[in-house]
């Protein structure tokens, strides 16, 4: 009798256990990570330089050619574009660092370890998620330089950036998939131009979707990336042109995009777990 009163408190320990034990060996990998980024600081190029040479070479390349559907500056209609485009390019970042640990027999060192086998990949997007925190501030900063400004209370702006983020770590587990699936690093490099840079580019991030051709249009418009870019736009009271558009992303673009991260997390997140530890264990 006592034996099966206490039974269900000693599951409670041993699972607030287990959870306590995950998130230390969190803990422990992503400061290694971070680790490796002060020894590596061009590591953080992808999110630094490269998000900085993008919004100067649409804004004064670009910029002047590119006409805004009712009206309003370039300047401001480009950085909820910029900010969603800089967050998800560090996804392929995220491909060729795990293929790198998969590659050079960390893993295997992993593996003789008394750890839990989802912390790695979780240690990963955690601290892809930290430099995603950079790049934001980057983006906000040389936005704010070539006369960017939002209009809206720190309410709006707050939940901008965290739909970014959350966008942004969704989209890190995706990449954590294709670091799995993927043999080299160079071909993880390699997939940020096959798959994410098209994803960008065919996408109201840079140009409205009305000036694409009508066939294009549609798959600008359900393109998540489209989705982040006008609620960005719309919570900075910046120009925003998606919302004369009648698809249901245009017109619930802060919905669209919590739903897009979410299916992403569900869907990925498991897939590249259990294609770790299936390597691992292999």
């Amino acid at each position: 009798m006592t034996s099966a009163v206490l039974s269900p408190g000693r599951g409670v320990t041993r699972q607030a256990g287990r959870f306590a034990g995950f998130v230390t060996d969190v803990w422990v990998l992503t400061k290694r990570s971070l680790a490796r980024i002060r020894r590596e600081p061009e590591t953080l190029a992808e999110v630094t330089i490269q998000p900085i040479l993008f919004v100067l070479m649409f804004t004064y390349v670009f910029g002047g050619a590119i006409g805004i559907p009712g009206g309003g500056s370039y300047h401001e209609y480009l950085i909820g574009g910029m900010l969603g485009m800089g967050l998800a390019q560090t996804a392929p970042g995220t491909a060729v660092a795990v293929v790198t640990d998969m590659s050079t027999g960390l893993i295997d060192r992993f593996r003789s370890l008394p750890m839990s086998r989802a912390a790695v990949l979780s240690a990963r997007t955690v601290a892809d998620l930290l430099t995603q925190v950079i790049g934001a501030i980057v983006v906000a900063g040389v936005g704010l330089a070539i006369g960017w400004r939002v209009h809206t209370g720190p309410g709006d702006i707050i939940a901008a950036f965290a739909l970014a983020l959350l966008f942004g770590y969704a989209f890190t587990w995706v990449g954590a998939c294709l670091g799995m699936v993927l043999r080299s690093p160079e071909a993880a490099q390699q997939s940020g131009f096959v798959i994410f840079l098209p994803l960008t580019f065919i996408s109201s991030a840079f140009v409205p979707t009305q000036g694409m051709p009508g066939w294009l249009q549609p798959v600008a418009e359900w393109n998540p990336m489209s989705a982040l870019a006008a609620a960005c736009r719309h919570l900075f009271g910046n120009p925003n042109p998606a919302a004369a558009v009648h698809a249901w992303p245009m017109q619930h673009p802060q919905l669209a995009v919590i739903a897009w991260s979410v299916a992403m997390l569900v869907v990925f997140a498991p897939l590249a777990v259990r294609l770790y530890r299936r390597k691992a264990l292999g």
